[in-house]
């Protein structure tokens, strides 16, 4: 495939209606709707299961099975705690942080619609400066301007409620994405535009290939974990987002280097099958894709350790999207990267031959 671009303007605007949708861990599907919508045109079927992860198919009858894959959900809150006075106190859905929170609008979701919240915080002027508080998770509160508990609840607003954050989809300097739950819808929006591609270019692939969208990543690999065991795959290539290291605050020497603009991260890790990872760094350099490289020590912390150690051991391997402000509503990527990420998959797609083992004995 010729180094031209990639992401056209029908691909952007999927991605910025499937980034601005609200998909929390556990309400994924009407995200997944919208990703099955724009993918259908290039599968010949589709797989779903009870808990909402969605599978794109193409050559369904092949026995060679390789799965791409990426994770649908964002992080949230739920409503934990609704307080005589009207205040509610919340806990993490995801990994959600209890920093940013504080002047924040929320979304809380009921059965009757969306209800306007703000996270509250004590103004600079009542604090005391010599002992300032810090947000915590017990500390952190919304205010949906109600008077008392009972407007709450006439509001619909109850213990359970999912809430997120509305903040949208734009691009900065020409070439960077930013919104929240680019974490890693960046990573469906990849995996949908490598199926585009093949059936735009008439590949016609050895094997069976099931294009996955995964929920629950936030709380546990767990969509991941059900998936594997329907889809039983020979190959798993994952994609999601790891940290861009070189903003303030990050220790190199702890996180490891990785930098926006710099191309995909490929992951060295235990879950990461050496022979796979291999063809994958040899396709880079063949094509010209750059890339980096990533330690990940006893796990990789996404869903190819779910892939990995399923059904007896499967193939995996995991290329990464370098990201700045991971689990903000800022999160950022880079447009080439994103399509040297997408550039990359495809390409060790073409690699693989299902008559060719990845066993270390053979």
């Amino acid at each position: 495939m010729a180094k031209k671009k990639i992401i056209n303007k029908k691909s952007i605007n999927f991605l910025e209606k499937y980034l601005n949708n609200a998909a929390p861990t556990g309400y994924e599907w009407e995200g997944q709707k919208i990703w099955m919508e724009y993918l259908k045109p290039y599968v010949d079927t589709f797989i779903t299961d009870t808990y909402g992860t969605a599978v794109g198919v193409i050559n369904p009858d092949a026995p060679f099975k390789v799965v791409i894959e990426g994770h649908s959900d964002e992080i949230s809150w739920y409503v934990n705690y609704i307080t005589d006075n009207g205040l509610i106190y919340v806990i993490r859905n995801g990994g959600s942080d209890h920093q940013i929170a504080p002047s924040k609008v929320v979304n809380i979701h009921t059965k009757n619609g969306i209800v306007k919240g703000v996270f509250g915080w004590p103004a600079i002027h009542t604090r005391n400066n010599e002992k300032e508080e810090t947000p915590k998770l017990d500390n952190i509160f919304i205010d949906i301007g109600a008077k008392d508990k009972e407007e709450v609840e006439k509001m619909g607003v109850h213990v359970g409620c999912v809430i997120t954050y509305p903040d949208e989809f734009f691009v900065l300097n020409e070439n960077k994405f930013v919104c929240r739950a680019i974490d890693n819808r960046a990573g469906g929006f990849m995996i949908a535009e490598v199926a585009r591609l093949l059936h735009e270019n008439k590949v016609e692939l050895p094997f069976g290939l099931y294009i996955t969208n995964s929920v629950q990543e936030e709380i546990g690999l767990r969509g991941a974990e059900m998936i594997t065991q329907t889809i039983k795959p020979n190959v798993a290539i994952v994609t999601d987002v790891t940290h861009d290291t070189t903003t303030p605050m990050i220790n190199k020497k702890k996180q490891g280097l990785a930098e926006i603009g710099k191309g995909p991260v490929v992951s060295y890790a235990p879950a990461v099958q050496n022979k796979l990872r291999e063809l994958i760094i040899e396709t880079a350099e063949e094509k010209k894709i750059p890339f980096q490289r990533m330690a990940a020590s006893r796990f990789t912390g996404t869903d190819t350790d779910a892939f990995a150690y399923s059904n007896g051991g499967v193939a995996s391997a995991l290329i990464s999207l370098p990201l700045r402000y991971m689990h903000t509503t800022v999160e950022m990527v880079h447009k080439e990267d994103v399509e040297n990420v997408i550039r990359l998959i495809y390409e060790s797609l073409l690699k693989i031959d299902p008559n060719k083992s990845f066993s270390y004995f053979e």
